[in-house]
């Protein structure tokens, strides 16, 4: 089908758009080859190349036959030709037929002249209508995606709410102003979150919150906790609402397997550094139905943040850890608890 439109075209509107599109994509696909070292491409962009230089070389010729008038050679400038050929053979006959009637008389009404030829249309102005109109059309085609609406949602970052709300645990309820899951959950996955650990172009691919209560209270603690995972780092930050105070976390790492400990002031508030190894944990999905051991996974940096500027007790985790192991500096979780923290509200007295 495109072949056959181009063949209704007009020699001076088709030869252009085949020029400019030639021109293009060579220029194009060769600056891609070279960049990505890609031989195929390499030989399809040469390909290009060499056809817009013949459809360069064919209308050069054409216009040179108009301009000279002469016959050419040239298939593709055959409309032009024939219409020069028929127009002069048009002038010999008609010259011919003056030269052989004998005058009647100097009275005599005078033979017809020779025919006046048609007009025709002008090239240049046909390749540039032509030029233009490509043109148009390839503004028209980058700017689409701009101005219609994508159904397209793999970019958009992960939401925090799936429009649920569940009931609180009763621990929450005792808890005067405790933040939830969702809350954290929207603390911590900022747009800018990426930057902060150092890998500006992901996009975080999934997200979760929940509102638990700390292990071994009797659910009678509240601990919501987020979660947001990249394709190289894993966030997760939970808040512990309980009376431990950052003094006595730091006694109770020398009972524990916490190493790399440093104690620091994040926003007025005592804080701790420490790492410490995840577990890792293998399900097997089989027809078993059994899984693995539980095993040492990689190592995670934690910032612990008290709840307040008096450390009255209560504290705010930050964990940040992958699946190589490797881990950002500690600036970046300096760097995320100073977007987080102020949206916990102190704990009060």
């Amino acid at each position: 089908m495109p072949g056959l439109l181009l063949r209704l075209l007009p020699f001076w509107v088709r030869e252009p758009l085949l020029i400019v599109v030639g021109s293009v994509l060579g220029v194009r696909i060769t600056y891609l080859a070279v960049h990505d070292h890609d031989r195929v491409a390499a030989g399809l962009g040469a390909v290009f190349l060499v056809f817009t230089a013949i459809r360069v070389h064919a209308v050069v010729r054409a216009l040179r036959a108009r301009r000279n008038l002469g016959p050419t050679t040239s298939a593709d400038g055959a409309a032009v030709d024939a219409a020069v050929q028929a127009q002069a053979q048009t002038q010999a006959q008609t010259q011919a037929v003056v030269v052989a009637e004998p005058r009647a008389g100097a009275g005599a009404a005078p033979g017809p002249g020779p025919a006046t030829p048609e007009k025709e249309p002008n090239a240049w102005g046909q390749a540039f209508a032509a030029v233009a109109l490509f043109g148009a059309l390839a503004v028209a085609l980058w700017a689409a995606p701009h101005l219609m609406p994508s159904d397209d949602n793999a970019s958009q970052p992960a939401s925090c709410s799936d429009g649920t709300h569940e009931e609180l645990p009763k621990a929450y309820k005792g808890t005067p102003h405790p933040v939830t899951g969702e809350e954290l959950c929207e603390a911590v996955n900022r747009p800018g979150l990426a930057q902060l650990l150092g890998t500006p172009g992901e996009t975080a691919t999934t997200v979760s919150s929940t509102n638990n209560t700390a292990p071994l209270t009797d659910e009678k603690v509240a601990q919501p906790e987020a979660s947001v995972t990249f394709d190289t780092y894993t966030v997760n930050v939970s808040a512990t609402y309980n009376e431990l105070t950052t003094d006595q976390y730091v006694n109770l790492m020398k009972y524990g397997n916490e190493t790399d400990v440093r104690t620091l002031t994040v926003l007025g508030r005592p804080a701790v550094l420490s790492s410490d190894h995840t577990m890792k944990l293998e399900i097997d999905l089989g027809s078993g139905g059994s899984g693995g051991p539980v095993e040492e996974g990689p190592l995670a940096r934690t910032l612990t943040v008290a709840l307040d500027r008096s450390d009255r007790g209560g504290y705010c985790d930050i964990t940040v850890w992958s699946k190589p192991g490797t881990l950002p500096d500690d600036s970046a979780l300096l760097d995320i608890a100073e977007k987080v923290l102020p949206r916990i509200p102190e704990r009060s007295a």
